[in-house]
């Protein structure tokens, strides 16, 4: 095989190379950067790379203050979030704009295994449906959030209102305001708009799609995989928010009414799944509320969308192996469904992978950042946060040392692209049907 014959993902990790090499020489010129109170009065190389890293991974974090950048930088962010939130598609598009060029099957498998889980046989009317999609809702969503910005005495409202939508429908997390939305963590509103944008955004075309069909009348039950996805998010954030109301009721949210208070929580629940919107500092939460937000961002949002993380229906597959029996085909039954062992291979191949990432990205993490102090937990914390593109932070992410900044640039990185690059080229060997004689090795 020719070594210049790569996998669709190989072009995808160098598209978004380009985006975030891009993405970094536009905020470094003039004009991108105006400063803010104890920010620096110039943006370095590497401080430039992380925000556009984290820009297009959708991840949220930075190194230094988002509202230090002026209207032309924070245009150049939302560009590069709304580039990096298609991504896929962004990257078919420039394949189908060749006249008469036509996806080949493994460029369908790319689209599945990235976004889209359910291609038609008709390439561009998916793409055409997905930006028009994005776009509509990006725009209703900015016209609630910037009525409620205009309401809430908000300066600069409609740009606000625009960017926020961009940034919550692509999960991304960033604001152009310097304490994110902790101001408005008494004013449910736009906390509302906000989460349902997130929810919209996590859940994934393809089940957007289905519960459209189901409702028009086109299709009479939901696929099995929306069922899944609904049920595992409805779960989460009905659990996560009675977690952390519980949690937090005598602490973050002590001076909170019960309503404001629910939606905080709700809030809390929605936002590590994964945009990173911060309406309470999550250093002012409790030790085990932290710990169940790095789980939700370690979980992420559905397959089919612009969410990170391990996805819902790779831990409900890991959950159901890891309590139920599998029959003598390797097929796990489940609700009246048969999980095939293919699913459950890719499943669990897919989490080991993702786990010895994880485990790569903390020890380097903790080799370059151990000795400035920094506990175990932040460092966990802060690499769930990148790995998952969430972008939370307990308060470590400004002060990294620049070998820390660039392992997190590498976890977001990683967290985006580098699981569906490492699948690949797994996926292209050929197989032959060979029997070899078995091995057997003790366990336990």
């Amino acid at each position: 095989m020719n070594i210049f014959q790569r996998s669709d993902a190989f072009y995808l990790l160098i598209f978004f190379l380009i985006l975030i090499s891009a993405g970094t020489a536009l905020l470094l010129i003039p004009g991108a950067w105006k400063g803010y109170p104890d920010t620096p009065d110039s943006l370095t190389l590497v401080d430039a790379l992380f925000t556009a890293t984290s820009a297009v991974c959708v991840t949220g974090l930075s190194t230094v203050n988002t509202a230090g950048f002026s209207r032309l930088g924070h245009i150049i962010i939302m560009l590069l979030i709304q580039l990096g939130g298609l991504g896929i598609i962004s990257f078919t598009s420039i394949l189908l704009s060749i006249p008469g060029n036509r996806l080949p099957f493994r460029r369908l498998n790319t689209i599945r295994a990235f976004y889209i889980d359910g291609v038609e046989y008709n390439p561009r009317r998916i793409v055409r449906n997905i930006v028009i999609i994005t776009f509509l809702i990006e725009f209703l969503g900015a016209v609630l959030l910037s009525f409620f910005f205009y309401s809430g005495g908000t300066e600069d409202w409609l740009f606000a209102g625009i960017f926020h939508a961009v940034s919550s429908f692509c999960n991304a997390g960033f604001s152009p305001f310097a304490a994110n939305l902790v101001d408005f963590a008494y004013y449910p509103p736009v906390l509302i708009v906000v989460m349902l944008l997130i929810i919209t955004g996590g859940l994934g075309f393809i089940v957007l799609n289905d519960i459209s069909r189901r409702v028009s009348g086109k299709r009479k039950h939901l696929s099995y995989h929306s069922r899944v996805v609904l049920g595992m998010t409805g779960l989460l954030l009905a659990g996560g928010t009675l977690f952390f109301l519980m949690s937090e009721w005598d602490r973050a949210f002590r001076d909170m009414e019960f309503p404001v208070a629910l939606v905080n929580a709700l809030f809390q629940a929605v936002t590590p799944r994964t945009a990173g919107f911060e309406a309470v500092p999550q250093a002012a939460l409790s030790q085990p509320s932290q710990m169940l937000t790095g789980l939700l961002m370690l979980i992420g949002g559905a397959p089919g969308s612009i969410a990170g993380g391990l996805k819902v229906t790779t831990v409900f597959v890991v959950l159901m192996v890891m309590f139920r029996r599998p029959d003598k085909n390797g097929d796990i039954k489940v609700s009246h469904h048969r999980l095939a062992a293919g699913t459950i291979n890719n499943a669990v191949v897919y989490f080991l992978k993702a786990l010895a990432l994880l485990l790569i990205c903390t020890a380097a993490l903790s080799v370059v950042e151990g000795l400035q102090g920094d506990s175990f937990g932040a460092i966990v914390f802060e690499v769930l946060s990148a790995f998952g593109t969430v972008g939370l932070t307990v308060g470590m992410t400004p002060d990294l040392t620049v070998p820390g900044k660039l392992v997190i640039i590498g976890a977001m990185f990683a967290g985006r692209v580098g699981l569906i690059a490492l699948a690949f080229p797994a996926a292209r060997h050929r197989s032959y049907d060979i029997t070899y004689p078995e091995g057997t090795v003790l366990l336990g």
